[in-house]
């Protein structure tokens, strides 16, 4: 009975909640004696392009105010991983921002590794590198392509998402995996890149440029999509500051922060390239910033594909990872450690550590606490699509329906990672 009233108390908590959002969204009368629309934005795809919700209110067709709803797909990732082994947390990882997961992986290992002290060798960082660009560029390439299709252009999507599939071929060659990869281990890589994979990177590297060239043809100086995203869902570099962007959708905004040049990470010190920067803030210029940042991943990939230094592709640190399968059947001490890593009995320094890297949408940061346990104290995931959605109600305010569709679109906000 007790938790039948616990259950009718925390019913009637949000229904008040849920009466009091309704009352402050009931349509009134504005000055000019017109009537205000209530309009239930989501929480569906594809126009939201994810699960969340926004109940705008509408004068016509111009948005005169909005109120976002999140937590629809909330699957409590800090909490479970509180429960997990470290290697265990890295497939949690994976499901946040599904359209990069390298760079969620990578960013995860890096954080434990700065808790356990341990240095990873030169070429997994650059192994590891071509990866997070890879992915960087397929999460770009999903972006603007979509942003296409919003604005009534499908053919451009069509075209790049052929090369999407050759870079998830890659990601199969590295580590058997498409879309959430688990790539990678802490201390490095799983494996080394075989024959196959580096061939079918250089054969790739050398015919996207085509491609890409090709997309942008259709949208740079397209009529129709440039009226549809110029000065439209635009935002100021101070509140883009304010409100804690980073990435593509601060960039765009004119400032240029990118966590692999003020903080870098994994060799990025070791590169040549740019970072570019919009002024409008607006749809179009994150459609550019996009663009021109998979040209600068080409860069980075070619160089590193052209210096990959010789060496271990993982660091020396048994307690942490898996020993070769084959060691395994015949080494009694590579039985033991892959016996206690596997279930998870090996117990973590205590410390607090943050370490952040320059993810799809921005700064993707781990802050991690140990208590000496053998999993995490507390672990805290921070989301930039979780940062910048906060924005997106002021950003559509007078703005009409169509253009609240493609602000969104353009700030490509993936609900795995805004939820966590």
């Amino acid at each position: 009975m007790a938790v039948n009233d616990t259950l009718a108390g925390t019913h009637k908590i949000i229904e008040e909640a849920r009466e009091q959002q309704h009352n402050q969204l009931i349509p009134t009368v504005n000055d000019f004696n017109q009537e205000l629309t209530t309009l239930n934005l989501g929480p569906t795809h594809p126009a939201t392009h994810g699960i969340f919700q926004n109940i705008l209110q509408m004068d016509g067709e111009r948005i005169v105010s909005g109120v976002p709803t999140i937590g629809y797909i909330h699957r409590a990732f800090e909490k479970i991983a509180e429960r997990r082994p470290l290697y265990q947390i890295t497939p949690l990882t994976d499901r946040m921002n599904y359209c990069s997961s390298p760079i969620n992986n990578m960013g995860w290992h890096m954080t434990v590794e700065k808790l356990l002290g341990i240095t990873v060798p030169k070429r997994a960082q650059y192994m590891r590198v071509i990866m997070m660009e890879l992915a960087r560029i397929v999460d770009h390439l999903i972006c603007n392509s979509i942003l296409g299709v919003d604005t009534g252009a499908f053919t451009g999507f069509l075209y790049v998402f052929q090369e999407r599939e050759k870079v998830y071929e890659i990601y199969e060659e590295v580590c058997g995996a498409r879309l959430t990869t688990n790539m990678g281990r802490i201390g490095g890589m799983e494996r080394d890149f075989t024959p196959v994979a580096l061939e079918k990177l250089r054969k790739w590297v050398k015919e996207f440029p085509a491609v890409m060239r090709e997309f942008q043809s259709m949208f740079d100086r397209n009529r129709i999509f440039m009226d549809r995203t110029q000065y439209v869902g635009g935002i100021t570099a101070e509140k883009a500051l304010n409100y804690g962007f980073t990435g593509p959708n601060l960039r765009a905004a004119g400032v240029d922060y990118d966590v692999r040049v003020m903080n870098p990470y994994s060799s990025y010190q070791d590169f040549e390239f740019d970072i570019p920067v919009g002024t409008n803030g607006d749809t179009y210029d994150r459609y550019l910033v996009r663009n021109e940042e998979i040209w600068q991943s080409l860069r980075i990939i070619e160089q590193a594909l052209e210096n990959l230094p010789e060496g271990p592709y993982h660091a020396d640190a048994p307690h942490y990872y898996l020993p070769p399968k084959q060691a395994v059947y015949q080494n009694m001490e590579a039985l033991i450690y892959h016996f206690k890593i596997i279930m998870g009995e090996i117990e973590a320094p205590v410390g607090e550590v943050y370490h952040s890297v320059e993810g799809g949408n921005g700064e993707l940061g781990f802050y991690l606490i140990s208590d000496g346990g053998r999993t995490p104290y507390r672990l805290h995931f921070r989301r930039p699509c979780f940062i910048y959605y906060q924005a997106y109600s002021e950003m559509v305010v007078g703005q009409s329906l169509s253009d609240a569709i493609v602000t969104l679109s353009s700030m490509n906000v993936i609900a795995g990672e805004l939820d966590a």
